[in-house]
């Protein structure tokens, strides 16, 4: 088969999405207007653990417009089946209104349903509850429970760690503690729930239309073919939307109970108790290496948080097995069940963690041994991954690190802390490495080419923000020779051909692929319908031999003998031709596949205040095929964005008395803004890795954050000569 042209795939276009979000017409989950609608609002718990002793809602319920009241007094109960395919965490999920218990601080506890928004609200306020408290357990550094091993997680060894540590030239010990991080998405979860018979429909802020149906469908005991979920525009999630939490299920309880549909979105302040957070970690590290720089032996503990009523586990030991050559690692992993709601993956999750606790002790190593910070990661560059002895599919990332530190000037540094100064500033520089593996899902699509020349592709994936409109409309584009404006591509909705959840970096790898398929599959239709049509131009052609470009069949190589897909199909008498494809991952036992990144950043601190300013900062990635050059500089630059927070700004603070978090909202949680955000640099290797899926691309999405935080990190180290092994880095820690 002839190569397709390709002139959709690697042009810089704009988001074919962005004139609906410019004007205001691209809906969001609390944006649908539903005929009959009316609004609900939740009632959350003051305490973090204990039992409801009392609850009155006499006076909310007299309001004026308010339809009901719900709590775990009048609700219906509920089936609860175990549902594997949306419901990620071992334990028992918390269920809406089915008990008094009370299990963390925000917890839902009541609805109040009202034909306006404003009775909703204060029918709300007007419920009066007491509890039985028991004094709650929300510090992971404190809790009388007994930590425990995630699940999913297995302690992993090679070669004798403590062996090689004792008989070792160089010995480092390092503690690390991560702060809680919050998700904050411009667009905070809703629902909106209609129930037509036995029938539901959820217009939902969701990142997996499918688990979400599954779960809706588990909590009613009904079949999934009775839920219909569309989210076609999501406002930012950063993961905390990859799961089905509560209100989503109230919402629908709430439209059953009162015969309306129902609308419930979640304020601010509610986004910080129950829709998940990055954890708290804890990260205790050893590493033993020679007097130049070979790594010997690393040693991994890692706890970090979860509640008490479902285990939370995330992907945190990979970058300590594979990373570096170091022929003798162990690692333990542990959970601390606490009386908080339970986390959810963020952005990077658990390979941000882990990377900087790894990439700041390297930083400590190399200043110990008076050696490069780049060449030290270089000098323990594995030639194959050392945990399964399998070869990279590629790994460039020698080549990432060469091309950051010639285009970030590395080579004008002087490596002497404290050695740089710009008036009162100190400035420093420093890097890190960022890794994130190929993550593949099974993913299906459906194409349609209409007599006018025009294709509708469409499968059950999403956007939040990362552009999949875009990508996915440039790969069919290419894949049946059209120009971009003749393809509309069509996601978020759950009767669509099934995709995985919208994260881990799978979409463009899982669902391009099965859009690729599904399009090869439908331009090999039409093409085999001109060779065979005797009034063809193209009749009696080796099928190989015909590409696609601009609309128009062709031979390759004699352009003027062709013609196009409406001429094709309107001589045949054809409407349309359609065809579904998909993309099944092949079981991996042949490669080690990752993204990488090279990490560079420039930091100024007030030497008087402590105050840090990042000044610059440039990421080098080695992420096989760029789809789309324009969104993968977003990507980019959001990661750096949100690294800069980690390191930073964010911090959720709670008081432990009664495990109320102190900062629920944007005032007090720090995120960066616009002064926060100085010269951001992106630069993507070419090449591509078909050893990793057909279209040759790797993880991007969550790689673009892994490394900054570090990397900051490292930069401050240089500018101040003060190790801060603590995030976020404060001022006090600086003076």
């Amino acid at each position: 088969m002839s190569p397709q042209p390709q002139a959709a795939v690697g042009a810089p276009l704009s988001r074919v999405d962005g004139r609906l979000k410019v004007t205001g017409q691209a809906k969001y989950a609390a944006d649908h207007d539903i005929d009959g609608v009316v609004h609900a609002v939740i009632l959350s718990s003051t305490i973090a653990r204990g039992r409801i002793a009392g609850i009155d809602t006499r006076d909310a319920e007299a309001q004026p417009g308010v339809l009901k009241v719900i709590t775990h007094l009048n609700a219906p109960r509920l089936a609860y089946r175990d549902n594997p395919v949306s419901f990620p965490f071992p334990g028992r999920r918390l269920r809406a209104f089915q008990d008094d218990a009370v299990q963390f601080f925000g917890q839902p506890i009541a609805v109040a349903v009202a034909t306006t928004l404003e009775a909703a609200q204060h029918a709300a306020d007007l419920i009066d509850v007491s509890y039985d408290a028991e004094e709650p357990a929300t510090d992971l550094t404190r809790s009388p429970a007994e930590a425990g091993p995630p699940p999913f997680a297995q302690p992993y060894a090679r070669g004798d760690a403590q062996e090689a540590l004792g008989s070792a030239d160089v010995r480092m010990e390092m503690t690390f503690r991560l702060s809680r991080n919050h998700h904050n998405p411009m667009e905070t979860h809703a629902t909106i729930a209609r129930w037509d018979g036995d029938k539901l429909t959820l217009w939902d802020k969701t990142q997996w239309v499918i688990g979400a149906q599954n779960e809706a469908a588990a909590a009613f005991g009904i079949s999934p073919a009775n839920v219909r979920v569309l989210s076609p525009f999501v406002g930012g999630a950063f993961g905390n939307a990859l799961r089905t939490w509560p209100h989503v299920v109230i919402a629908a309880l709430a439209a059953r109970e009162v015969g309306r549909p129902v609308k419930l979105a979640l304020t601010r302040r509610q986004m910080y108790f129950t829709v998940g957070y990055r954890p708290a970690y804890e990260y205790k590290l050893r590493l033993g290496s020679t007097r130049r720089g070979r790594l010997t032996a690393m040693t991994h503990e890692m706890t970090y948080e979860t509640s008490r009523y479902e285990k939370f586990w995330e992907a945190n030991q990979a970058l300590g097995q594979m990373l570096y050559a170091v022929p003798n690692v162990s690692q333990n992993v542990r959970i601390v069940p606490l009386d908080v709601s339970t986390p959810m993956w963020m952005r990077g999750p658990g390979y941000g963690s882990a990377a900087f606790a790894i990439e700041t002790a390297m930083d400590e190593l190399a200043y110990k041994l008076h050696i490069d910070p780049i060449e030290l990661r270089l000098r323990n560059e594995p030639g194959e991954d050392p945990s399964t002895q399998q070869p990279f599919s590629t790994r460039r990332l020698r080549e990432c690190f060469r091309v950051g530190a010639r285009e970030f000037g590395w080579h004008r540094r002087d490596p002497k802390p404290r050695s740089t100064r710009d008036g009162d500033w100190l400035i420093g520089t420093g890097v890190a490495t960022g890794c994130y593996d190929v993550f593949l899902g099974r993913a299906n699509a459906h194409a349609r080419l209409d007599a006018d020349g025009t294709v509708v592709v469409q499968s059950a994936t999403h956007d939040v923000g990362t552009g999949t409109y875009t990508s996915m409309t440039q790969i069919a584009a290419d894949a049946l020779g059209l120009p971009v404006r003749n393809v509309e591509f069509r996601l978020g909705d759950s009767t669509m051909p099934p995709a995985p959840p919208q994260g881990a970096s799978q979409t463009t790898a899982s669902v391009g692929s099965a859009v690729q398929d599904t399009c090869d599959k439908l331009r090999q239709q039409a093409i085999t319908l001109a060779v065979e049509d005797e009034r063809s131009p193209l009749h009696g052609v080796d099928a190989d031999d015909v590409v696609v470009r601009g609309g128009r069949l062709h031979v390759k190589g004699n352009a003027a003998r062709g013609e196009t897909y409406r001429q094709l199909l309107a001589r045949n008498n054809r409407t349309h031709l359609e065809s579904r494809g998909s993309y099944t991952p092949e079981e991996n036992n042949r490669f080690s596949m990752y993204g990488y990144a090279a990490m560079f950043a420039e930091v100024a601190v007030d030497a008087r205040l402590g105050l840090v300013r990042v000044r610059r900062m440039l990421g080098v990635y080695d992420a096989g095929r760029i789809i789309s050059p324009k969104l993968a500089e977003s990507q980019a630059i959001g990661g750096m964005v949100g690294g800069i927070g980690a390191a930073l700004l964010e911090h959720t603070v709670t008081d432990h008395r009664d495990g109320r978090i102190v900062n629920a909202n944007l005032a007090d949680y720090l995120v960066p803004v616009h002064a926060d955000i100085p010269d951001l640099k992106a630069i993507y290797l070419d090449g591509e890795d078909y050893k990793a899926d057909p279209i040759g691309v790797k993880s991007l999405g969550e790689l673009v954050q892994i490394g900054v935080a570090p990397a900051i990190a490292n930069a401050v180290f240089h500018a101040t000569g003060r190790r801060v092994r603590e995030l976020p880095i404060t001022a006090e820690a600086l003076l």
